[in-house]
Formats: structure tokens, sequence, C-alpha cells
């Protein structure tokens, strides 16, 4: 008999039909109740067992985590808290599970416990919920571009470019490492490497995406990045995922729009497609905040928080007004914050991006020509700027609670300009020589940015530790699992 999904069961019309349900022992109470799920709803389905006539050898055999398969009668509850149940007839068990040893009891663990067994954390509510989230998200990306035309690119993971410039890559190499070999100058010889060049896991897909674009008008990119930042802050990854659109014609206004438009609209699928499994994160979030004093708690639920982002318009302030704010703020004057900014030109930290999201603006905000000593090389310096005072069509999305959680720019089309800005950031022409190409041949106006996929889903769970929306964290010091 071919087995239905416990979500399928419990939306159910229909009742007194034979059904097959297999899953996972949540609970069982009074050798009687099995609580089973599946994984395809946070909810669970309650399997009443005839336990007179099961024989005590199965019984004991009913554990937390243990597989299960039950056949029988779907029937309208008699229970408080499920519309339906199985009065089970006929009970398998599939695969045991030592009630002694398997860590996740239906108890309450705490989040690092939890990371130390992210390989059955998503046995837990929690997790099942955040994974859900998650994949629906992913699917509401492709969903979003895919409706509007753009083309998918599949841009490389291994490269000899430094998208960003900050140098903090992870190598890829096949040479021996007890015994490197070295060339005339007494450097390492990466010609008698695999690709014969020095080659880094990709920290970006813009570069080779914007080659892409100016071909095929509108593509993005969805793809895993990797840093070398020895950061172990509540919101940085090793390894994360990216999602970055390239449009060609586009300025910094129709990027702006794009990535309001963008956001809202998976942020909106989230709330349609995942009510039970943000609901539950909901209150899960409310019961953790309970323990922290008032001032640390969140002005607003998960649900209004995630409405509040669909029904006010993103504020859209320059940066040179965002350090005037900043600067006059009551936590600079008392030196509250930990950077304190004193002059234009600082680089803002998150601090500084929180404070203006949640205290000062309170609703999203997208920050817009940055100095441009401190943004990358490829973002277009503006026209009839002070000198000193140099400024650059970027763009940063500030979000309560995250801070930046997409950053993009108007990218610098102008052959001479950029050539000049490689040169003073001595950048290599000749190792960029294709993406100088794209200016070359056909140069166009083109914009994008970059949405760090994890943010996004922290932002949407509420969880507060990007190491809990990712399957297996990468961090500094860990590569578990």
């Amino acid at each position: 008999m071919k087995h239905t999904k416990v979500k399928d069961l419990l939306n159910s019309t229909t009742t007194l039909q034979e059904v097959n349900a297999k899953g996972w022992v949540r609970t069982f109470r009074n050798n009687q109740f099995i609580a089973l799920n599946d994984g395809s709803t946070i909810n669970n389905i309650q399997c009443v067992v005839d336990f007179e006539n099961t024989p005590e050898e199965i019984l004991k055999r009913i554990t937390t985590g243990a597989a299960v398969s039950v056949i029988g009668t779907l029937v309208e509850s008699k229970g408080a808290g499920q519309k339906y149940e199985i009065q089970v007839n006929k009970l398998e068990i599939l695969g045991d599970s030592d009630a002694e040893k398997f860590p996740m009891q239906p108890k309450k663990h705490s989040l690092e416990f939890l990371r130390e067994n992210a390989h059955l954390r998503v046995r837990t509510n929690a997790f099942g919920a955040i994974m859900r989230v998650r994949s629906v998200l992913s699917y509401a990306v492709h969903k979003y571009f895919q409706d509007k035309g753009f083309v998918y690119v599949n841009t490389p993971i291994i490269t000899g470019a430094d998208a960003e410039g900050a140098g903090e890559m992870f190598q890829v190499t096949s040479l021996p490492l007890d015994n490197l070999p070295k060339n005339e100058e007494g450097n390492i010889d990466f010609k008698k490497d695999f690709f014969g060049k020095h080659t880094n896991l990709t920290v970006s897909g813009q570069l080779e995406g914007e080659t892409f674009a100016m071909a095929l008008g509108q593509i993005y990119t969805f793809g895993p990045t990797f840093r070398a930042e020895n950061s172990n802050t509540s919101r940085h990854l090793a390894e994360f995922w990216m999602i970055e659109p390239e449009v060609a014609f586009n300025d910094l206004d129709d990027n702006m729009d794009l990535a309001e438009d963008f956001i809202q609209y998976v942020i909106k699928y989230a709330l349609d497609n995942c009510k039970d499994d943000l609901k539950f994160l909901e209150g899960r979030l409310l019961e953790e905040e309970k323990s922290k004093p008032q001032a640390e708690r969140s002005e607003m639920a998960l649900l209004e928080k995630l409405n509040f982002v669909l029904e006010n318009n993103f504020k859209r302030v320059s940066y040179t007004e965002a350090i005037d704010i900043l600067r006059d703020s009551t936590p600079n004057k008392k030196k509250k914050f930990q950077y304190i900014i004193e002059e234009w030109g600082a680089d803002l930290q998150s601090e500084h991006e929180r404070y203006l999201v949640e205290k000062h603006f309170k609703c999203p905000v997208i920050l817009y020509d940055y100095p441009a000593n401190i943004k990358a090389f490829y973002m277009r310096l503006n026209d009839n700027t002070e000198p000193g005072r140099e400024t650059v069509r970027a763009m940063d999305i500030l979000f309560p609670g995250i801070g930046e959680i997409v950053g993009g720019s108007e990218r610098e089309e102008r052959y001479d300009v950029l050539v000049e800005k490689m040169k003073a950031l001595e950048i290599d022409e000749e190792e960029l020589y294709w993406y100088l190409d794209t200016r070359r041949f056909g140069s166009a106006t083109h914009a994008g940015f970059g949405l760090g996929f994890e943010r996004l889903v922290l932002f949407v769970t509420g969880m507060t530790n990007i190491r809990d929306v990712i399957p297996f964290p990468r961090t500094p010091g860990s590569a578990e699992f």
C-alpha cells in the first residue's frame, strides 16, 4: 500500500479510509498515542495503537526517533489539537532508535548543542521549520527571476579573480604542500599547479555575471560563495549562498527598484506558503525573548515584522545624510557605539546600520552614494563630486536585526575610468582582460546587486545566528559533517 504524507492526511477532506503513514516517532504516550512526523509539515499526526493487542516487544521499540509504518483508518480526532488521527490496525518498526542514546529527545535543547548535532537537528520542530522555509525561499528566488525573463547563469566556483578585492579567499591547489615547487625568484611556482595559475574559491559570481548580462540583457546567479574571513560573529559564514542579478541598461535607481521589489516578493511568497512553520517560529521567538531584558526584545513579532517590510516603502538615504544622522545621534555623542563616527568617509559598521533602521527611520533603509575609497573598484564613479570626497553609485539595503542584507551598485562602464581605478588599486589588467573586454566592446550602463541568501533566511525565520539557517555551517575551526 502506497503511503500518504502526513501533511496530505491532515488536509484530507474524507475520513474512514484506510491509509498508510510512514515517519519518525516524536513521542509515544501511555503505550497508546504515537506522535508521528514525516517532515512534510511541522504538525504531527496522532496514531492510536491498540496496545492490548500489540505484542510487548513491539511496544518497547516505539521510541523517540524510531522510523515506523502504520496502516489504519483515518478518523476525526476526539482529542484537542488535531483534526484527524489514525486508528492503527497494523504497525511495523522500520528502524529502531535507542532511547538512551538518541540526542534529539522531546525536550528543549540549546542551539549550541543542536549545532554540534547538525546532522540530527533537522529532526526537531524548529530546524524542520527553518529548512522548509529555506526551501520555499529558494524556490521563490528562482520563480521571481524566471517569471521576469532573467537567465539563470552558473558562474564558476573556482576562479582566478577576487571580485571584492579583500583578499580573504580560500586557495585551490593540487600542489604537494610538503614540497612546494618554487620559481627562480623563490616564490611558489603556480605554473606547475593544476590550473597553471593561482586560483581560489569564488567570493562572488558578479564579474562573470556581468559578461553574460552584456549579451543576454538580464541574468542572475544563485550559488555557493566562500570567504576566508576569520570571523566568529553571528552574521558570518565561510561558505554561504549568494543571489546576484545583473541587468544591462539599468542605472542605480533601477537597481534599487529591482532589489526592493525582489525582497518583498520572496518574503510574501514565504508568508503565503509557510504559514504553519512561520507561526511556530514566531512562537519560538516570543518564548526565547522572555528571558531577555525588555530593551533587547524585538519591538515587533515575527509575522508583524515581515508584513511591515511588505507594507512600507524602503527609505532611500544618501551616505552623506546617514553620516550626519549618526554623528548627531545620542549613542554616538555618549560614546555608546563601539565605533564612534567622527567624520565623513567612515566605513559603517553593523551597529550604525541597525541604528538607522531600528531607531532612526524604523523601516528598511537603502543607503547610496558611498565614498569611493571604501567600495569596490567596479562601482561607477559619480560625476561632479568634490575632490577628496569622491563617491560611487553604490547601494546597500539595511534590515532590522541584521544590518546589511543587500549590497550592489551601478557598474563603472567607462573603460578609461575603470582602468585608472584598477591601476590605483594595483589590480592586474592582464588578469582581468576579459572583464575589461566588456568595456571595450559594446559597453553600456548596467547594474546589479548581491544578496546573501542566509541573511534573508535569518530575517524571515526570526533566528539570530546565521549558523542556524544553513544545513551544515562552515565557520573558522569548524567543517564538521
